[in-house]
């Protein structure tokens, strides 16, 4: 199924019958209608089988079209759903434990967990010649992100991001109505969630409670992974770690993959030339704002600034906004007209020449506004009889994992790692800038702080770097604990 890999398990069960005279090969037909030959089976495991894990290694069984072999997981009360949906699969705590115990087994792996373990884990299923299926972001910084994008190529497996939006229909709708002309060149872009939805901009926590029944303390240490230390905290696990950069990505890296996507998409953006922010304050005391570099702050405005592209010929400026900030209603848009959404809580809003188009999470809803007062909604599309979950994104790419790498089904994936990695890397460059816009040292006469890294920072995308501010360079990746590097 791949190159330079030993024979696998289903090319086993396809080519030794035909080598033995192929009357072991029994059509499908003979088998009887839907039945789903063994051979014509992946075998996937989970990493992360609670949470998103749970329905993301549900979506990819497709109710029997594939064998769930084994679960890993650090928290096994969160994975309980998982483990009695597939009562057969090996369960596991440590994911390089599974990988090297089933290497001849597992063919695809689905990763869920955390964001900052989702490169490690990919990265050694992707050494093993496994597929991978990573949830947003794909990775905790554009390094990772680019030597994920990488890998996948090089290792010569199939790779989806779980950003199921992309395989929305309505996306080929906004593609359609740009290609025709509908609203013009596109110059300007909002895009904007209600998230965070968890605690955010808040102290980090001192004291140590004791750690829940249902990890151990060789569990916390698997959690915690490449990141640097810290003690076990109800702040952290579970879902809370979104918050902590030392685990998560914030707003940006937990809606951003999904809103940023539809613009990205449509416009045929690239990795963008400059980046420059301003983030919230939070004031416990008077007159004193909190300094937390260690988390995500409550709410961010980012600037982002791109090329023109073969699908979009103006340079396009785009305005990012989280914590419930969202942008005001552009003249095109009737003022009784909710923001892409119904509550306008989250939502992107495209702006051109000719008219503004609009859609929500995940690409829905998608709308165009014109100048001569026409609206265009969606058309409505034929009724699927048996409608797939996610709009079919996982179980697309177990079916291209079947194919192989490089078949028209591999290169018919809306969100393999050569679209995904660089939209992630976008993504994380928001983030970057928020983190550099944290950077302080104190003043000479030791009365405040001078926050140095307050500037507009310029990114020369194919080298990684910013261009002119050496320091925004620490957050392009991050320091590694002992036998956890991403190699």
């Amino acid at each position: 199924m791949q190159d330079k890999l030993t024979t696998t398990r289903r090319r086993f069960l396809k080519t030794g019958a035909l080598a033995a005279g192929g009357f072991m090969i029994v059509p499908r037909h003979v088998l009887g209608r839907g039945f789903i030959a063994p051979s014509d089976k992946l075998n996937i495991a989970a990493i992360g089988a609670g949470g998103k894990g749970q329905s993301d290694i549900a979506n990819a069984w497709n109710n029997g079209g594939n064998n769930v072999v084994a679960l890993c997981d650090v928290d096994k009360a969160r994975a309980k759903g998982s483990i009695d949906k597939f009562p057969d699969a090996k369960f596991y705590s440590d994911f390089r434990r599974m990988l090297d115990e089933m290497k001849d087994t597992i063919d695809a792996v689905t990763i869920s967990t955390p964001d900052h373990t989702h490169a490690v884990a990919a990265m050694a299923a992707m050494q093993m010649g496994k597929h991978v299926y990573v949830q947003k972001p794909l990775t905790h910084n554009i390094y990772e992100a680019r030597m994920l994008t990488e890998s996948a190529r090089k290792y010569k497996v199939v790779s989806q991001m779980g950003n199921q939006g992309a395989s929305n229909p309505s996306q080929k709708v906004m593609m359609d109505w740009l290609d025709k002309g509908l609203i013009g060149k596109v110059h300007e872009v909002h895009i904007w969630t209600n998230r965070p939805v968890w605690p955010q901009g808040i102290p980090v926590p001192t004291d140590k409670p004791a750690l829940i029944e249902s990890m151990t303390k060789e569990d916390w240490e698997l959690f915690v992974g490449p990141a640097e230390w810290v003690d076990y905290h109800p702040l952290y696990h579970p879902f809370k770690w979104r918050g902590w950069w030392n685990f998560g990505t914030g707003a940006l890296g937990d809606m951003g993959c999904h809103l940023i996507d539809p613009a990205f998409r449509v416009l045929g953006l690239g990795y963008p030339t400059e980046v420059e922010c301003s983030v919230g304050q939070v004031f416990i005391q008077d007159w004193n704002a909190e300094y937390i570099p260690e988390g995500c702050p409550p709410s961010s405005n980012v600037q982002l600034k791109f090329p023109a592209t073969a699908r979009n010929k103006s340079e396009v400026t785009m305005y990012w906004t989280d914590g419930g900030i969202r942008p005001f209603h552009p003249d095109l848009i009737p003022a009784s007209d909710p923001l892409a959404e119904a509550d306008s809580s989250n939502g992107v809003i495209m702006i051109g020449k000719k008219g503004v188009m609009t859609c929500g999470t995940y690409g829905n809803n998608p709308m165009v506004y014109l100048k001569n007062g026409d609206k265009l909604e969606m058309p409505k599309m034929p009724e699927n009889p048996n409608p797939l979950p996610e709009h079919g994104h996982q179980v697309s790419w177990a079916n291209a994992c079947k194919a192989g790498f490089g078949s028209k089904e591999h290169q018919a994936l809306t969100s393999s790692f050569d679209y995904a990695g660089p939209l992630t890397e976008t993504v994380l460059m928001g983030n970057l800038a928020i983190r550099s816009y944290n950077l302080r040292k104190q003043n000479a006469n030791g009365r405040g702080f001078n926050y140095y890294g307050r500037k507009k920072l310029l990114w020369d995308g194919p080298s990684m770097k910013i261009s002119n501010f050496e320091e925004a360079n620490q957050f392009v990746s991050r320091p590694y604990r002992s036998g956890w590097k991403l190699v």
